[in-house]
């Protein structure tokens, strides 16, 4: 049984267009050795190096995220729940590469992430490059990840905005799902 679902599960992602997927827990290792499989991928295709830089940085990011996000909920009872619900794929659709990652949060971050993704879908490209900049002169607060502008640059890399899900799973999660195409 297990085998033809697995089976079903490889043509589903090929028919999908799904050249590397990867479910589970995040570790540097794993998104540098995921990181270089694409960029081999994108180069034996003579994609441009501007493609396969933009793909790269958000693949790079998107995983990240997840990995710190679930550094962040250490402690939380639910911890091991988020820690490996983590999934990315890449892939290639009409001529296009894509980048889709998901993982469980918890409900309280829901509206905050809401908020900051639908922002970035109603900027253009000269907006977000200028919030882009607005952001990197800001002076981090303290326990931050970073400046913030992870998100921001997804966006300016994408070519088509941004696409995202988030399904309620029970009181405390949910599972949030990003597509950036580039």
């Amino acid at each position: 049984m297990f085998i033809k679902t697995l089976m079903d599960l490889q043509g589903h992602l090929r028919g999908s267009g799904v050249l590397i997927s990867f479910a589970g827990r995040f570790s540097q290792g794993i998104i540098e050795e995921l990181g270089d499989a694409v960029k081999k991928h994108m180069q034996s295709e003579d994609r441009p190096k501007n493609d396969i830089y933009n793909v790269f940085a958000i693949f790079v990011e998107q995983t990240h995220n997840i990995k710190n996000y679930t550094a962040s909920k250490e402690g939380v009872h639910y911890f091991e729940q988020i820690a490996g619900s983590g999934i990315v794929t890449i892939g290639k659709c009409d001529g296009v590469y894509f980048v889709c990652s998901g993982n469980l949060i918890e409900n309280v971050d829901v509206q905050i992430l809401t908020e900051k993704i639908e922002k970035l879908i109603n900027l253009d490209k000269k907006d977000l490059k200028k919030l882009y900049k607005e952001q990197i002169r800001r002076e981090l607060t303290p326990g931050s990840q970073g400046a913030g502008v992870g998100l921001i640059d997804i966006a300016r890399k994408s070519s088509q905005p941004i696409e995202y899900s988030i399904v309620p799973i029970d009181d405390d999660l949910s599972f949030f799902s990003i597509k950036v195409t580039v």
